[in-house]
Parts: C-alpha cells; sequence; structure tokens
C-alpha cells in the first residue's frame, strides 16, 4: 500500500453584486459550492480561506469587489486502519466509487465491529480517501444486506451526492423475497423511529421520520413473493421495517422476520433452504445517480448474490 500524498485544493472568486453584503461563510457557500458549508467554516476559522488575503471571522460582511481566496490541505478524516480486504468495484473514476458489497462487511467502524469494514478496506485500495469524510461513504447498507453503494472520492462529488441523497434525486431499487403471497404492489408511506421498547431496533412510530418505500411484484410462489422496492427515503432498516410492518417480513430477517414459516406442503429441500438461508433476503440491485461533475446520469447494476438466486430456483421448484 502506497502512502497518500497531501491534496492541496486551491480556489479565488471576485465577489459581485450579488453577494454584496453577505455573510462570509454564506458568499463563500455560494462561490465554493461544491464544499459543504461546515468545511467552509472550518477553512475561515483556520485562515485558509480569506477575505483579500485576511482572515475574518465567518459573520464579517462582504463588499462587492473583494476576493475570496482558499488555499486549503486536505486532512485525515480519523484514525483509522487501512485493511487487506477485497472490493467488488462496479463502476470507478476520479470522482466516485460504485461497490457491490458482500453480505457480512460492516460499512463503518463501530462499537463491535472496530475494524474489518468496508472503510478500512477503501482505505487500502484507495489511501486517500482517509481525507474525506468517512473516507468517502455518503449511505449505507445493513451488514447482511447485498449490492450496491456509492463512495465519494472527492470533497466536491461527497457534498454532491449529500445533497443527492437529500434532495431524493438517487434513485436506489433492492430485490427482496418475502413470506406471503402478494397479490399486488403499493406504496407503504409510514414514519420510521426508535422502537419504543427495544432501541436496538426501528418501527413504525407516529413521531418518526417520514419514511416512504415503493414496491412491486416480480414473481409468486406458493407461499412467497419476490419482490423489487424503491426507496424515497433512506432511514435505517426501512424496508425491513415496513414490510415486516405491512405483514410482509424477509425471508431470514433475524430481527423483524417473526418466527420460520413454511408454506403448506412444502418439500424437505425449500424446509432446509429456508432454515439455512441465515439473512435478511435483500439485494441493492439498482443506483442511479447523477455524476458530481459531469452531471451525466450514472446508471449501476448488481446482479443478485448466489444464495438468493439459489433460493428463488428452490422456490420456483416447488
Amino acid at each position: 500500500m502506497t502512502e497518500p500524498t497531501a491534496e492541496i485544493i486551491e480556489r479565488e472568486a471576485q465577489l459581485t453584486r450579488e453577494e454584496h453584503g453577505m455573510r462570509m461563510d454564506q458568499a463563500a457557500a455560494v462561490l465554493f459550492s461544491e464544499f459543504s458549508r461546515e468545511r467552509l467554516k472550518q477553512w475561515i476559522g483556520e485562515g485558509a480561506l480569506t477575505l483579500d488575503g485576511k482572515t475574518v471571522k465567518p459573520k464579517v460582511k462582504v463588499l462587492v469587489g473583494q476576493w475570496l481566496r482558499l488555499k486549503a490541505t486536505l486532512q485525515a478524516e480519523g484514525e483509522w486502519v487501512a485493511q487487506d480486504i477485497p472490493l467488488d468495484v462496479v463502476y470507478e473514476d476520479d470522482s466516485v466509487l460504485v461497490i457491490n458489497k458482500p453480505a457480512g462487511l460492516v460499512v463503518h467502524p463501530a462499537a463491535g465491529n472496530p475494524d474489518g469494514t468496508l472503510l478500512n478496506a477503501l482505505l487500502h485500495h484507495y489511501p486517500a480517501q482517509e481525507n474525506i469524510p468517512r473516507a468517502g461513504i455518503v449511505h449505507r447498507l445493513d451488514k447482511e444486506t447485498t449490492g450496491l453503494m456509492v463512495v465519494a472520492r472527492t470533497l466536491e462529488a461527497h457534498h454532491s451526492l449529500i445533497n443527492q441523497l437529500k434532495d431524493k434525486s438517487v434513485t436506489r431499487e433492492y430485490d427482496a423475497v418475502v413470506v406471503g403471497v402478494m397479490t399486488a404492489g403499493g406504496t407503504v408511506d409510514a414514519p420510521l423511529g426508535r422502537h419504543p421498547k427495544d432501541r436496538k431496533r426501528q418501527a413504525v412510530v407516529s413521531n418518526g421520520k417520514p419514511a416512504v418505500t415503493h414496491f412491486r411484484v416480480v414473481e409468486r410462489f406458493s407461499g412467497h413473493t419476490h419482490i423489487r422496492c424503491q426507496l424515497e427515503t433512506g432511514r435505517t432498516h426501512q424496508i425491513r421495517v415496513h414490510m415486516s410492518h405491512e405483514g410482509w417480513p424477509l425471508v431470514g430477517d433475524p430481527v423483524y422476520g417473526g418466527r420460520l414459516r413454511f408454506p403448506p406442503g412444502a418439500s424437505e429441500t425449500l424446509r432446509d433452504a429456508l432454515k439455512d438461508f441465515g439473512r435478511q433476503a435483500l439485494h441493492a440491485r439498482r443506483l442511479r445517480f447523477e455524476h458530481p461533475v459531469t452531471g451525466e446520469e450514472v446508471m449501476c447494476h448488481a446482479p443478485l448474490p448466489d444464495d438468493m438466486a439459489q433460493l428463488l430456483d428452490c422456490l420456483r421448484e416447488e
């Protein structure tokens, strides 16, 4: 692994009548919109972002004709360890990566998972990611959920992708296998928050954050349904909680799936397949977003992982 080289960012812009009278940090957010407001305020405080060559406070009012000049060295965002963990890279350029995450890989270090995560893998394969918040990770998948994730490789791309997620312009589509035979697709519009009695779980609660999941039927079986879900929001465990709440828990879900159920007359082969499926049957199959630099649409697909494909084959045979 090579050591990352420090990246130096340099920008300058002259203030116009449109920015006249704004606060320094507000004007910087307009003229250097590729960076987050928090990062710009940090640079103003450090003296890396100046007004006519002088260090000023973020609230100072700016005047037409003055110059904002930025010269900042990106600093490592955390004390994480780089680890040689294989990555399945679906798309890559200088601004973004799209990763096909396997089951069992935690996305970010946390209590109980201090290393061995996607973040640690990114730092090994792309050392400069240490200069990006959370090594460029802008959204998550549960440990046992497979599929596509987009990762920012620059601060500009990070800011753009965060905003796209906020304004719901990123399209995320999932494959799932649920217990029960659906007659049709639909939409679940139900707020999600912490479970009132189990803080490790999420639940549909009246005071939760808005959450919307669209779903449609792909294939029906004797006691299960293969569905596709599209997210409008990205709440923790959203698909798992929404589908369970509607009476269609995901196959193998250890938290929201309830007791193991078999369709009437299920063969031993199917019974074994359902018993042995050791994770929620959920896969992020399609990801679409606007490229942070070119503005062009980026569309990526990831085929079903082997375990879900084999489960569907077994259900078809019944």
